[in-house]
């Protein structure tokens, strides 16, 4: 098995304070912000992590992550693996039941990853399936199951693999591997998006579009009932933070990110608890290499020696967050501290320009960059962007669309010429990164970029047993893509939240927010 090095993750065990009224010791009503509205609560078609947010407290998996990264049971009470991590056996909680009062089964688990792989499905998670035996036969359509999963009776799952690379069980952590009742699904499968059924801790109760998502306490819970009554997500649309702050300080949220406006003094502030923990994530500017004049590499490279990364991060956004010098964060395995990348060289950009044959820019044209985020700091960061690009003769449109759900879907037709995304990663392992966001037949390779020596190596990385060949291939990948500039890397976020004073029991790990278990969280009175 490949180890993985983890980004260090904390348990946020927030103190006791005096706050507002909860319907019980083991009760109330808990109201979370949530920065767009979600495309869909299908996990296996999840993309973003407004969807992942709520969806993770209505599933479960077999597995899941718990406060330190590490693999703790969910679904599955045990499970082993064959000495060449080939087979890996499941053994399920006897009578958990799905929402609607069906017990889980063996058949449910097959279902669900088969339906993974299905190409129909169009899961941005079945690469992650990929070394299940038989599942390129079953993608290709020369077969009509997966070989290498089995239901061995009702509460006993088996997987074969092809190949083992990183430990298969890691796989099944990740958000899309939640477990689904095949008849709910099959019955009506835009329905089933839109009023999911699980097993997690809280069920869906309603979804008022643009307004909020509501979920209740599943007092069957398999791990005991959740400590809060009710989940209210409500809608901020276009990552509102200002907005959900003044919601959070007027008492109608339970917490909320940081205000783009008076960012210290909201830090500061008396009577509400703050929360600061490292990500593993990625903010960039992608940019679609099918459309001209972002085809050109040598475009692309201009363009990241034009921005002044670091001048933008202490200005726009006060240092809060860790400059990326390249794909993989601090931390991840396969980080490489003597990367290879762009400084801020406008001479250098303006000479790139010119071998392109744009000399001061002339004859490019004005180049579209979207973003689905409209609050504050954002706005001022392209109003930077826009100010670098124009010292060295690039013109930029800047346009917004925060809906997110058309947003998404003009990212995946290629449609956006340059684009601010924001990736936070499923798995903790390079390949989340590397793989998912560069292989060019990825699902969330927004940028068309195809190199079929990344591509390789990649494949191989995969493949790769031995630790310190692993991390070469990936480390020689993530340069290559740097050098083709696909896209301008710009920070790695620090997870920031605010909670109230009464609020209790919060667990932060790695991958932030999406993966808080709420039904830990206990809301207290004053004594």
């Amino acid at each position: 098995m490949v180890p993985f090095l983890l980004v260090v993750a904390l348990l946020a065990a927030l103190p006791f304070g005096a706050g507002a009224a909860d319907e019980g010791v083991n009760g109330g009503i808990y109201r979370r912000p949530l920065g767009h509205e979600p495309a869909t609560l299908d996990p296996a078609r999840i993309s973003d992590i407004y969807s992942r947010s709520v969806s993770q407290q209505i599933f479960d998996g077999l597995v899941q992550f718990d406060h330190t990264l590490a693999i703790a049971p969910a679904l599955a009470q045990f499970w082993k693996a064959s000495r060449d991590g080939l087979t890996w056996t499941f053994t399920l909680r006897k009578g958990v039941q799905f929402h609607h009062g069906r017990e889980v089964t063996a058949d449910d688990v097959v279902y669900s990853f088969t339906r993974i792989l299905d190409p129909r499905t169009r899961s941005g998670a079945a690469d992650l399936f990929s070394a299940i035996k038989g599942a390129r036969e079953f993608r290709e359509g020369r077969a009509s199951a997966v070989a290498g999963l089995a239901a061995l009776d009702r509460h006993t799952v088996q997987v074969v693999l092809d190949a083992a690379a990183l430990p298969f069980v890691s796989v099944l952590a990740v958000g899309h591997a939640k477990i689904v009742p095949r008849e709910i699904v099959e019955r009506d499968p835009e329905g089933f998006a839109q009023k999911p059924i699980g097993t997690g801790p809280f069920r869906f109760v309603r979804w008022d579009r643009g307004k909020e998502i509501t979920l209740a306490a599943n007092p069957a819970y398999f791990d005991g009932p959740p400590r809060l009554a009710r989940v209210v997500y409500r809608i901020f649309l276009g990552e509102q933070f200002d907005a959900m702050y003044d919601e959070f300080r007027r008492g109608g949220l339970e917490d909320s990110p940081l205000p783009s406006r008076d960012y210290l003094r909201a830090v500061a502030a008396a009577g509400q608890q703050y929360i600061k923990r490292p990500m593993i994530s990625l903010r960039f500017y992608g940019f679609n290499t099918r459309i001209k004049p972002l085809d050109d590499r040598r475009v692309r490279q201009a363009l990241n020696y034009a921005i002044d990364r670091d001048a933008i991060l202490q200005a726009v956004h006060l240092g809060r967050y860790a400059l990326a010098r390249g794909i993989l964060p601090p931390g991840t395995q396969g980080f490489n501290p003597r990367l290879g990348s762009y400084g801020y060289d406008p001479d250098r950009a303006r000479d790139l320009l010119a071998r392109a044959g744009y000399p001061e820019g002339r004859g490019l044209p004005p180049i579209a960059v979207w973003s689905s985020v409209k609050r504050d700091e954002i706005v001022r960061e392209l109003d930077e962007i826009r100010r670098h690009f124009a010292a060295v003769g690039v013109k930029v449109e800047v346009r917004y669309l925060t809906d997110w759900p058309a947003f998404s879907r003009q990212l995946d037709e290629g449609r956006l010429p340059m684009f601010l995304y924001g990736w936070y990663a499923d798995v903790p392992d390079p390949d989340n990164f590397l793989f998912k966001l560069f292989h060019s037949k990825s699902p969330r390779n927004f940028f068309g970029y195809a190199n079929p020596a990344v591509d390789e190596m990649l494949v191989h990385a995969r493949a790769e047993r031995d630790l310190f060949r692993r991390v070469d291939l990936y480390r020689r990948a993530e340069q290559v893509i740097l050098d083709d500039a696909p896209l301008l890397p710009v920070l790695h976020h620090t997870y920031e939240r605010l909670f109230q004073p009464y609020v209790r029991a919060v667990e932060v790990n790695g991958l932030g927010d999406p993966y808080i278990p709420l039904r830990r969280i206990r809301l207290e009175r004053a004594p």
